[in-house]
């Protein structure tokens, strides 16, 4: 979804910037609930206020939902032939390089100096490694990044 959403709301229709929808993914990972429900929601309020928001979070879940369901009913009876079995393993791998598509645009986009990549190679050492939070880390690098900010306004 984030690439579509990318797609649609920076390139396509220009609602947001590069930057702002990537502050957005940002804030909508540490707001409970799906993040691109919550980046749709949030710009489809900017756009038109609480009919907006309404429409762009039905306009998200509303086709995801009646896919599935349709998916669900008829796949189900399919659930033990090994060629729908192969198909979920390759549409699994196929999801697996669109997250790292979309990771690779926000490192390229952020990763542009020595301190975000010291920032970036903690949190995925705390993330991977010692199972810290997500939420928390988020939380977190954003308290670094503001006390390093006034520290460089302190010192200037």
């Amino acid at each position: 979804m984030l690439p579509l959403l990318r797609a649609e709301v920076v390139e396509k229709r220009k609602f947001v910037t590069e930057q702002e929808l990537l502050d957005l993914y940002s804030i909508g990972q540490c707001t409970p609930g799906i993040i691109s429900i919550n980046v749709a929601t949030y710009i489809g309020y900017q756009q038109k206020k609480i009919w907006g928001a309404v429409a762009t979070t039905l306009g998200i879940v509303l086709p995801s939902v009646i896919i599935i369901t349709l998916l669900a009913s008829v796949l189900q009876k399919f659930t033990d032939n090994r060629y729908v079995a192969y198909a979920f393993a390759g549409i699994r791998v196929c999801v697996a390089a669109l997250i790292a598509d979309v990771v690779y645009d926000l490192a390229k986009k952020n990763l542009n100096n020595y301190f975000a990549a010291t920032i970036f190679i903690t949190a995925m050492i705390l993330l991977v490694w010692l199972d810290v939070s997500a939420v928390l880390l988020v939380l977190l690098a954003g308290m670094v990044a503001l006390a390093a900010g006034e520290i460089k306004r302190i010192r200037k």
